[in-house]
């Protein structure tokens, strides 16, 4: 386990904006408490807490990663307009203490659907 630091700085807020993802014309989570975790060099992610998503379009794979800073990750492909989009959503749902904020929300690739944010 890594801690975040000046080398490899994170950050958690809330996002004061609705974020909607959708995928293949079907909205897959909409959210008015996402978080905003910046990483890094990373782009920006949001984190959607589940409730706020479509579950029963999302089915959970057999992929893991480790992230030294956060955890492992657990994955979901989602089932969204006769697609099968796999492993598009990540959770971490027992992260290191330090992102315990993350614990069990949604991340969305967005190279694999579609993430608006609306004010």
């Amino acid at each position: 386990m890594k801690l975040p630091g000046p080398d490899h700085p994170i950050t958690i807020t809330a996002n004061p904006k609705r974020v909607r993802i959708s995928a293949g014309g079907l909205v897959i989570a909409d959210s008015s408490h996402a978080l905003t975790l910046k990483e890094s060099i990373y782009p920006a992610v949001q984190y959607i807490p589940r409730e706020d998503a479509n579950m029963a379009l999302l089915q959970r794979s057999e992929r893991v990663t480790h992230c030294p800073f956060k955890g492992d990750a657990n994955y979901f492909s989602i089932n969204a307009g006769g697609k099968t989009l796999e492993n598009a959503i990540w959770t971490y749902e027992t992260p290191f203490p330090a992102m315990a904020e993350i614990a069990g929300r949604l991340a969305f690739y967005p190279d694999k659907v579609t993430i608006d944010e609306v004010a």
